[in-house]
């Protein structure tokens, strides 16, 4: 069963926009809410990075690389998350992973949208 599912990867210009979605569509709404969320992201030959992450309670962080440019948001009643991603950088292409990380620990993982920002 899918726990987690990215969309909204694709190609943009330098400078361009992005907005990334995930949604937990098997998740029941209490356990949505108590959740932390996060997006990584993963560069050809490099490690998976955390990118932003919003806790149960609404806070935010985010990477150095991220801040200023990118937001991330949940809305609840739609069990969503989102990655708004501006300003964007060849540095930001990426396989995009949404992560979600449950009160006991589990954490579940999307299949991943690819961003390729390119002139």
């Amino acid at each position: 069963q899918v726990q987690v599912a990215e969309s909204g990867g694709g190609s943009v210009q330098p400078g361009g926009s992005l907005r990334l979605s995930c949604k937990s569509p098997r998740t029941i709404t209490s356990v949505f809410t108590s959740s932390d969320m996060g997006w990584y992201r993963q560069a050809p030959g490099k490690e998976r990075e955390l990118v932003a992450s919003i806790d149960s309670g609404g806070g935010t962080k985010y990477a150095d690389s991220a801040k200023g440019r990118f937001t991330i948001s949940r809305d609840t009643s739609r069990k969503m998350v989102y990655l708004q991603m501006s300003d964007l950088k060849p540095e930001d292409t990426a396989v995009y992973y949404c992560s979600r990380k449950e009160i006991g620990g589990q954490m579940y993982w999307g299949q991943g949208t690819r961003v390729t920002v390119s002139s």
